[in-house]
């Protein structure tokens, strides 16, 4: 049983999501759990997911995480990617004989647990709005909480391409028109619902004020990620982690997005990224 138990210790975690905004997650997971080994799986080809049905964001998810498993044997996979957590999680879980942890569930519990005057915004793709997953959760844990939610499809491209200084006028000026709803709703807590968002994180918290509450997706499932491992004996003290890196289009941007998304000045730190062919899962 010893022998059973370490060899869980040393199995990878995968993390996946639809582009590079998952790294914001992977980053929180390396700083709680420095001595994991990580898979990390972004399918920069299929990016976004939060424009498609919920049948082929279900059929995505599904070959991400086949990806994942074929590549190791993983104790637990992230779904680093606010759109799948809202779509598809309990068809993943049903498929997949492996835990899988959303961002959903961990971010709510930090909302509602923040939150003074009960009034909550959700700002994410538009299928994890249409889906109303957060907004079932947080009604389901505190009914009287008032969820205004808000697609914002421009904050992902915005991100991607780099545009996430709070000086520049373009990220501040498309902010202004996404939150304005949830400034006149008065929310004082606002959950970034797509793992991309903390990137804009200043440029957000600049329009909304500084005593609106900012709830990060990546950081709060990086908890429940340690929390899992911790109640199931599972978390690995020995080593330092490894980290692996993959992509489903050209890989050539991928250092100069990866760092600031880890916050590694040096892209020399940075892991090598491999190109694979996803659809062949």
């Amino acid at each position: 049983m010893q022998k059973e138990a370490q060899l869980v210790k040393s199995a990878p975690i995968g993390i996946f999501d639809s582009g590079l905004g998952g790294l914001t997650a992977l980053r929180e997971i390396r700083r709680i759990l420095p001595n994991e080994d990580l898979i990390y799986f972004g399918d920069t080809g299929r990016v976004p997911y939060g424009s498609r049905s919920h049948e082929t964001i279900c059929k995505y998810a599904a070959q991400d995480m086949r990806f994942l498993l074929e590549k190791a044997p993983c104790k637990a996979i992230v779904v680093a990617c606010g759109t799948v957590s809202a779509n598809a999680l309990p068809t993943l879980r049903a498929q997949f004989d492996v835990p899988v942890i959303g961002v959903i569930e961990p971010a709510v519990s930090a909302a509602v647990g923040k939150s003074k005057n009960k009034r909550i915004g959700v700002i994410a793709t538009a299928a994890t709005v249409a889906s109303h997953a957060y907004e079932d959760a947080l009604t389901s844990l505190c009914p009287e909480i008032e969820v205004i939610s808000r697609a914002c499809p421009l904050f992902v491209p915005l991100v991607e391409n780099g545009f996430t200084d709070p000086t520049d006028p373009i990220p501040r000026m498309v902010a202004e028109r996404y939150l304005k709803d949830i400034i006149d709703a008065g929310c004082d807590t606002v959950i970034l619902g797509c793992t991309h968002y903390p990137m804009l994180a200043p440029v957000i918290s600049a329009v909304l004020g500084e005593n609106v509450t900012l709830i990060d997706t990546g950081r709060e499932v990086a908890h429940a990620l340690r929390a899992l491992l911790k109640a199931t004996n599972t978390e690995k003290t020995d080593d330092a982690g490894t980290l692996s890196c993959f992509v489903s289009d050209e890989p050539h941007g991928f250092a100069a997005v990866a760092a600031a998304f880890l916050g590694v000045e040096n892209e020399a730190e940075l892991p090598s990224v491999e190109k694979i062919d996803i659809e062949a899962y």
